[in-house]
Parts: structure tokens; C-alpha cells; sequence
């Protein structure tokens, strides 16, 4: 028997889309908050393997990003093409679509596979890996021979967002991070598996998540999606709609990975490999306060998508505007907390051991980082209206933009030629942070704008 919950969401999206909205963002920032706790706890149950443990991990932290970044966009992809068929009435094409993206999904993750395994030692010694390349090599290693499960389980994501459901992948990562962190200590520790360890405990927690989501499909069978086989024809324009934003959105994330393992290298530079365990470990914490505002941009791309498939244009720049007002609201607080409260989120991460040696500098880096939280807010909200709207590489463009472009200049003019070494390079992050998000901003706005002309 098929759930009625989620065609009432299709219905929302097209009807009240300010209510689809905050429907949607709730789970996925309770989500999204879960896998970054995760994050945060495998850094602080690897921290206390030392400071080069968790400077190694934090090397490979890039190349993570890059399974996860693939996985997320091909699931924005199918959020998007799916929000779309069901936006213009069409359920069966929305079922063969989900079956296209879990096939793409498949695919992918095996060339990926294939690719980082030759090339990990190279891409870790062109960071400046050093020392700590043991730990990186040990923990990625594990990790990539896996990576079908963390971009599978993301994109999987994707196919119930597009349905408007973000309910049930709440429940499966909350599971999935319960799971993990109960496997962490066993695996690091009582097993004596050192990163090893922490590396196999994400696997079986991404495995989870896809069995879980997998029941619900195939087992309990009462999504609004029907995925099978008898629901596949390929469609070369399917694939091309998934592709059109999927394949943007995953370069835009593995962008975000590139952005990562240059400013290591930068910080190895002006500073040291403690820089880079601040800056990994630092990086996890900005990822949970920024988590509401990328979690309120993902609900973006299906209540537009659904809207553009209706050609509701007046109800995407509804959206898009009450997105930016709550997501600022938020930044603010956030920014506040985290600036008041950065020594002792500090304190966490580095209270044993060799790890004590960060703490000043992460301080610094809570401190001073939070600047940009409100322009991120309308940023994100912007960049991914251009998702919900199948313009997946002017979105790429932008992310590309404000961090291979504006926030890697203004680090290494402030950091390296004007001299002002580490703290130079976290106010570039600031700085191109700012400057490309209001860009964004404008650039959204004249868009919606001209839709509606």
C-alpha cells in the first residue's frame, strides 16, 4: 500500500511553497546536524590518537569530500529531476527517473573507486601530507575501496527529496550516526585499530543507511516512488536532466574538496601541519553551524524544481526570498554562539595529549571565521535556486567562483604577500565569502526576475 504523505508534499510544494519549505528543512538540518555530530565525534575519538592522527585524517578530509560531494550532487540531481516530473503530473516519469539515478549512482562510484585508488599516494604527497602520510594512507585507503556506500547512501537522499520526503532519511542517518557512534571506540580502540578503525565504522554506518532506505523501497514498499525494474526505460532526456544538475553539483562539491587541499597546502606554507588538524578540525564545527542554511537550500532546489516543472514562477521567488530571511536570522545566531562559546568548543577537540598544542589556534580560527555566516546565508539560498531551476553549471560556476576564485586570492594576498600568515588565510575564507555570496545574490534575483518577464 503506497503512503499518501508524499504526494500531499507534491501538493504543498506547488501550493504553499513557504510551508513545503520549512516542512522539509527541519528533518534535514536535524539530519545534516546528526552527520556533522559524527564527523565531530570520529575527530574527537581520532584526536585522542594524537595530533598527527588527526592531522592525517584531516589530509584526507578533501578526498572524503569528494565521495560525499559526488554523492550529494547526483542526488541533487535526481531531487531535481524528479521534482520537476512530478511539478508537471508525471509520476511515471518520475519512477523511471529514480531508477536512471540509482544506476548513475552505481556507475560513478566505481570509476571513482578505480581512480582514487591509484592515485591516493600522489594526491596525499602533493598536499604536503609529510609525516602523518601512515595515518592518511590508513584511514583512505579503507574509505575509497567503500566509497560505493557513502555516494550511494547520499544520493539515495536525493530520490526521497525529490518526492518531498525528508522525513524517513532523517531517521535512517540518525540510525546510521547512533551506529557509528557506538562502533568508533570498539573499532579505534577495544579493537585497537587506531584510524583503521574509525575508517571502517563510517563504512558500516553508510551500508546501514542503504539498507534502511533500501526497506522502505523494496520491503515495507509504501513510498510514493516505485523503484524497479518494470518501472526502467532508459530515457536519454532523464539522464540528461539528473546529469545536467547532478554532474555541476558534484563538481561544485569536489570544487569544495580542491579548495581544501589547497588551502592545506597554504597552510603548510605560512604556518604548519598543526594548522591543518585546526583547520579540518575547525572545518567540521563551521559545517554544523552552517548546517541549517545548507539544509534550508537542499529543501530549496525540490520546492523550486517543482514549482518550474508547474511553471509557478511567482512562487519560486516567494521561496527564495523567505528562504534568505530565516537562513540570516539563523546565521546571526549561530555566529553569536559560536564566537562566544569558541574556547570551549575548542577545549574538546584538543584536551589530551599532543592535540592540546591547537587549542589557541582553533580558538582563533571559531573566533574569526563566523564573520561570514549571514552572507552564507543568502548565498547558498541563491546558488541553489540556479539547482532548482536546471542551470547546474551556473551554480558550479558560482561555488568555483567564490572559492577557487575570490577566498584562495584573498588568503594568499593576506596570508603570504602582505605577510600576515595563518590569520591571513582564515580572513581570506572571510573575505571571498562575502564578496561572492552578495554576487550570487544579485545574480538570482535578475534571474527569478526574468522567468517572471
Amino acid at each position: 500500500m503506497l503512503s499518501n504523505d508524499s504526494s500531499n508534499n507534491v501538493d504543498i510544494m506547488l501550493g504553499n511553497p513557504k510551508k513545503a519549505l520549512i516542512n522539509m528543512s527541519i528533518p534535514l538540518i536535524i539530519s545534516l546536524l546528526i552527520s556533522s555530530l559524527y564527523n565531530l565525534i570520529d575527530a574527537a575519538w581520532v584526536s585522542g590518537l594524537g595530533a598527527d592522527a588527526l592531522a592525517g585524517v584531516g589530509f584526507f578530509t578533501p578526498i572524503f569530500m569528494i565521495l560525499v560531494g559526488f554523492g550529494n550532487g547526483l542526488g541533487a540531481g535526481a531531487a531535481f529531476a524528479i521534482s520537476k516530473y512530478l511539478g508537471e503530473n508525471n509520476k511515471t516519469k518520475a519512477d523511471n527517473a529514480s531508477v536512471h539515478a540509482i544506476i548513475l549512482d552505481i556507475v560513478v562510484s566505481l570509476i571513482i573507486t578505480v581512480i582514487l585508488f591509484f592515485s591516493l599516494n600522489p594526491i596525499l604527497n602533493a598536499m604536503g601530507v609529510g609525516q602523518t602520510i601512515s595515518y592518511a594512507t590508513d584511514y583512505g585507503m579503507i574509505i575509497i575501496l567503500g566509497s560505493v556506500f557513502i555516494i550511494l547512501s547520499n544520493a539515495l537522499y536525493g530520490i526521497f527529496r525529490g518526492e518531498g520526503d525528508t522525513t524517513r532519511p532523517m531517521y535512517a542517518m540518525i540510525s546510521s550516526a547512533i551506529l557509528n557512534m557506538v562502533l568508533d571506540p570498539i573499532f579505534i580502540y577495544s579493537l585497537n585499530l587506531g584510524v583503521k578503525g574509525a575508517a571502517i565504522a563510517t563504512l558500516l554506518s553508510s551500508l546501514f543507511v542503504i539498507l534502511v532506505l533500501c526497506y522502505w523501497f523494496y520491503v515495507k514498499k509504501d513510498t510514493y516512488l516505485q523503484i524497479g525494474a518494470s518501472n526502467f526505460d532508459f530515457k536519454r532526456s532523464i539522464s540528461k536532466d539528473i546529469v545536467k544538475v547532478g554532474i555541476p553539483a558534484s563538481i561544485q562539491l569536489l570544487n569544495n574538496a580542491f579548495f581544501a587541499a589547497i588551502f592545506s597546502a597554504l597552510l603548510t606554507f605560512v604556518g604548519s601541519t598543526d594548522s591543518v588538524a585546526v583547520y579540518s578540525t575547525g572545518w567540521r564545527i563551521v559545517t554544523i553551524g552552517t548546517t541549517p542554511l545548507l539544509a534550508i537550500g537542499t529543501a530549496l532546489i525540490s520546492v523550486i524544481a517543482a514549482n518550474y516543472g508547474a511553471k509557478n514562477y511567482k512562487n519560486i521567488q516567494i521561496v527564495h526570498r523567505y528562504a534568505m530571511k530565516i537562513s540570516i536570522v539563523i546565521a546571526f545566531v549561530v555566529a553569536f554562539l559560536t564566537n562566544l562559546f569558541a574556547g570551549d568548543i575548542a577545549s574538546i577537540f584538543a584536551s589530551s595529549g599532543s592535540s592540546i598544542r591547537i587549542a589557541s589556534e582553533l580558538t582563533g580560527f571559531l573566533s574569526w571565521i563566523v564573520i561570514y555566516y549571514p552572507t552564507m546565508a543568502v548565498g547558498v539560498a541563491s546558488t541553489y535556486v540556479f539547482q532548482g531551476i536546471g542551470k547546474g553549471l551556473t551554480a558550479m560556476f558560482q561555488t568555483i567562483m567564490r572559492e577557487t576564485g575570490f577566498t584562495i586570492l584573498f588568503a594568499i594576498l593576506l596570508g603570504v604577500v602582505l605577510g600576515y600568515g595563518v590569520w591571513g588565510a582564515w580572513m581570506g575564507i572571510v573575505l571571498g565569502e562575502i564578496v561572492s555570496n552578495n554576487i550570487t545574490l544579485i545574480w538570482a534575483d535578475l534571474s527569478i526576475k526574468k522567468l517572471l518577464r
